[in-house]
């Protein structure tokens, strides 16, 4: 059972620690440049972000997914080395 939360990036990542980090790494402007919400875009704070993104599941797959895109590597580093390659 272990193995199969392995292949789900996010697995046990809030939503709260996903926006963290991205802002960390991206800050707000980038984030508005690449999801243009109104959370992003004016006047933006975790937790208006927050309550958005909660209540509104395509634009929550939006930054689920640019987590994963701008964070790969580090999920790549944490699965090891794949079947079949050393």
């Amino acid at each position: 059972m272990p193995h199969q939360n392995l292949k789900d990036p996010l697995h046990g990542v809030t939503l709260e620690v996903i926006l963290s980090r991205l802002v960390e790494h991206v800050g707000w402007k980038e984030l508005a440049n690449r999801i243009p919400v109104r959370c992003f875009l004016f006047d933006p704070t975790l937790t208006s972000s927050l309550r958005f993104f909660r209540k509104t599941p395509w634009a929550r797959k939006k930054v689920e997914d640019l987590y994963v895109k701008v964070f790969k590597k580090h999920f790549c580093a944490a699965l090891g080395p794949t079947k079949g390659k050393k």
